[in-house]
């Protein structure tokens, strides 16, 4: 073989070794915008994947989520990797100023270099979709970026994750995944007054600013959110939007849907590994009148026996695959009542996964049932079997009656 002929072979090795290197940055750039579930954010009701252009509520007002095709006047064919990492890592835009916090770059710092890269990548190879952001519509003062300073300064640890060897492997790839890319403490924590994430304790649920769901504590052990879950419970619900537990409704049967069953056996057994490691919580404390919350759970039993024991059961422990149990079910005991008074009122939809293609559905009662007896029967499941959670009102029944949120 000639000197040139040597050359050309060793040259088109190379472009086919860089090639393959590129589709398989691609390929993981995909799965890993997949498990940030980047499309729900970035992608309006009718428009083209990551073209942006959905509207994001938040207290402080409306932010669009912007356009991540690569078309360099409206979305980002004029950046670089570097201007993506920066935006991922430090929440700073191709522009220099300071993201909102809305984007969840708080979150997203934890993603390594080569990971960012891949999802960039991975944006570079989509077609790119001409679609012009509208202007965000925060209120004085929220919309003045230059105060996105001291929010930083307060409340923005910038970092990429850092293993933690005394942990094993499937621990700290579930603790990247949950604390980064997954960014799930973004909803399942409490937020202050200035929209920052009640970091201690971690995953400890709150209310879904402005969509008016609670994400509930992820810890499995005493007296948190998923108590009583298993390792399995947790990767079944994640893979089909159902376990023998409970079932995703509400935003997280949005997640199970366009992310989470997407994700191989092997993170999804690694976040649940890492969940299981969250300490106990504290015991909750009921503060009511026992008296009056035993006279509104007796008559709540009586709707229970009327409108919901032929699917959930006498005992509350539901019926097979159809119907999800409601003791010890954590989106029944949650502390505010949200969650249970809304799929009363609304019905509750869980997703429809490759797992579970045809899920059952149970239909609202917002028209059969009144405020009280909406109220009744929610305190009855909340407080019946084994659950000891709080009642709730005849009031909250009607504020989430007439502002369900969304």
């Amino acid at each position: 073989m000639t000197t040139s002929s040597r050359l050309f072979a060793w040259l088109a090795l190379l472009l086919a070794t860089t090639a393959t290197c590129a589709a398989t940055d691609v390929e993981r750039g995909k799965y890993l915008a997949t498990l940030g579930d980047c499309a729900a954010c970035h992608t309006s009701r009718s428009g083209q994947p990551f073209a942006g252009g959905r509207v994001l509520p938040t207290p402080f007002g409306a932010i669009p989520a912007p356009n991540l095709t690569p078309d360099r006047d409206t979305g980002i064919g004029a950046w670089s990797a570097d201007d993506f990492y920066r935006a991922m890592h430090s929440g700073v835009g191709h522009d220099g100023r300071s993201l909102y916090p809305a984007f969840p770059f708080t979150s997203y710092t934890k993603a390594t270099r080569a990971d960012v890269d891949a999802i960039f990548a991975y944006l570079r190879s989509l077609a790119p979709v001409k679609n012009v952001a509208t202007p965000n519509t925060l209120r004085w003062p929220y919309r003045m970026r230059p105060l996105m300073a001291a929010w930083r300064t307060l409340y923005f640890d910038e970092g990429e994750y850092t293993p933690d060897p005394k942990r094993s492997a499937a621990w700290n790839r579930g603790a990247y995944l949950v604390e980064g890319i997954g960014h799930c403490n973004e909803c399942h924590a409490r937020r202050n007054s200035f929209g920052a994430m009640v970091r201690e304790p971690f995953l400890a649920g709150g209310v879904v600013p402005v969509q008016n769901w609670y994400a509930p504590d992820l810890s499995m052990g005493a007296n948190g959110g998923l108590a009583g879950w298993t390792e399995a419970d947790v990767v079944a619900l994640l893979k089909t939007g159902r376990s023998a537990r409970g079932t995703a409704f509400g935003p997280m049967a949005e997640v199970v849907m366009r992310s989470t069953q997407h994700l191989d056996d092997g993170d999804l057994a690694a976040m649940a590994t890492y969940l299981k490691s969250l300490p106990d919580r504290d015991a909750p404390r009921r503060r009511e009148s026992a008296a009056d919350a035993r006279e509104l759970a007796m008559r709540g039993a009586k709707v229970y026996t009327e409108q919901c024991a032929t699917c959930h059961a006498a005992d509350g422990r539901g019926k097979g695959d159809a119907y999800p149990p409601l003791d010890g079910n954590g989106s029944v005991t949650e502390p505010t009542g949200i969650n249970t008074i809304r799929i009363v009122l609304s019905g509750g939809f869980a997703p429809a996964t490759t797992d579970n293609p045809r899920p059952y559905s149970m239909p609202p009662f917002s028209q059969k049932l009144s405020d009280d007896d909406a109220a009744a029967v929610v305190t009855y499941i909340r407080q019946a079997w084994s659950n000891k959670a709080a009642s709730v009102s005849p009031g909250d029944v009607r504020a989430y009656r007439s502002t369900p949120g969304s």
